[in-house]
């Protein structure tokens, strides 16, 4: 597995380096708990439940602009159903692989997944749409707003009575780049201290450092995760968290720059070198990989958004059509509007074997 997807990492990076990033600058889960996600349809279509359905599993970072994607498809189509199910993308993908659930849209926020755990006998291909960076969010209320910067904020969260959060790793790729953000920051202020005080010391996570100098997180399973309440939140996906910290539940927590700008949060950019948000840091960020508790490994490496129609899909037409409003102009610009910018043209893999009306928009 981990063999799989390093050879699919590189192969992206390659591809995204010739293609697009030349010209694009730098700009992704509500206690889920044991449910199988939240099912979400805020357009008011009067023909809810009255005409065809198009079922779309998608990402928790993807709530805001997949919303408004609902709302023009559903003009567009009079009669059609948009059922948007919002879940850590890890889960949504396994329930198509392993509950057998029908979707006709995948939408993950790390593209990776879709090769590694659906293709070939789930998916036959894929395409790279968007990107996005780690930042850690906070509002006013937050304990030392006033005071913490890209330079201090390991040292605002490590303060007695600030608390903070991050998603579940096994469930949700947030969780897992939050265990590489944290980890490369011991290598960018060159403090050893930085992931043992604010993750290692506090959860039942555990690292080792290989031969290469590479540094392996082992997550246990989520059970076992066992965080210290008193300091730390965690939730099945990283937009649970946003409430919290509305709430005042908690001071700050790790989440993709788009969700920060939709919700109106303060965050703190962090630099390049560990957002997880540039091109250019491809090889740093890789110094860091996470093991889940299924085995599966990956490596540290932009953030990169992956959309797919799974071979059981309901509505293949249908789902077709959605695709094809995500990758076209008018998607562009609510990806846009949103904080998060878009791959254009989108980067595909098994380009002949998706539907030729999309296979004009993608590289």
């Amino acid at each position: 597995m981990k063999g799989k997807i390093e050879v699919f990492k590189v192969i992206a990076v390659f591809l995204i380096l010739i293609t697009i990033f030349g010209g694009l600058g730098c700009v992704d889960n509500q206690a889920e708990g044991e449910s199988a996600g939240t099912i979400e349809n805020d357009s008011g279509n009067p023909s809810s439940g009255s005409g065809e359905v198009l079922t779309i599993f998608h990402a928790g970072s993807l709530s805001v602009p997949f919303e408004e994607l609902e709302a023009e498809f559903e003009a567009q189509h009079p009669g059609v159903d948009v059922q948007r199910e919002a879940a850590g993308s890890a889960q949504s993908v396994r329930k198509i692989t392993e509950l057998g659930k029908q979707a006709d849209v995948l939408a993950s926020a790390d593209y990776v997944l879709i090769p590694s755990l659906m293709m070939p006998e789930y998916a036959d291909w894929y395409a790279a749409f968007a990107r996005n960076q780690i930042v850690i969010a906070y509002t006013n209320e937050s304990m030392y707003s006033d005071e913490i910067n890209a330079n201090n904020w390991y040292e605002v969260l490590r303060r007695p009575g600030v608390t903070y959060g991050f998603s579940n790793p096994n469930d949700d790729p947030c969780g897992y780049r939050t265990q590489m953000v944290t980890q490369l920051a011991e290598f960018y202020y060159d403090n050893s201290t930085i992931y043992d005080d604010l993750i290692l010391n506090k959860t039942g996570m555990t690292a080792t450092t290989e031969e290469n100098g590479t540094v392996l997180v082992h997550v246990p399973a989520s059970e076992a995760l066992s965080p210290d309440t008193s300091k730390i939140m965690l939730r099945s996906m990283e937009v649970e968290l946003s409430s919290a910290l509305e709430t005042g539940e908690i001071d700050y927590f790790y989440i993709y720059r788009s969700v920060a700008v939709q919700h109106g949060f303060e965050y703190v950019e962090l630099p390049p070198e560990i957002d997880l948000g540039s091109i250019e840091y491809a090889d740093n960020y890789s110094k860091v990989q996470v093991e889940m508790a299924n085995g599966e490994v990956v490596t540290g490496s932009p953030i990169v958004y992956g959309v797919t129609i799974p071979k059981n899909a309901k509505n293949p037409e249908l789902a077709t059509e959605f695709v094809k409003l995500l990758l076209d102009e008018p998607g562009q610009q609510i990806f846009i509007e949103n904080g998060q910018p878009p791959i254009v043209p989108a980067i595909s893999e098994g380009k002949d074997n998706m539907p030729e009306e999309l296979q004009a928009l993608v590289e």
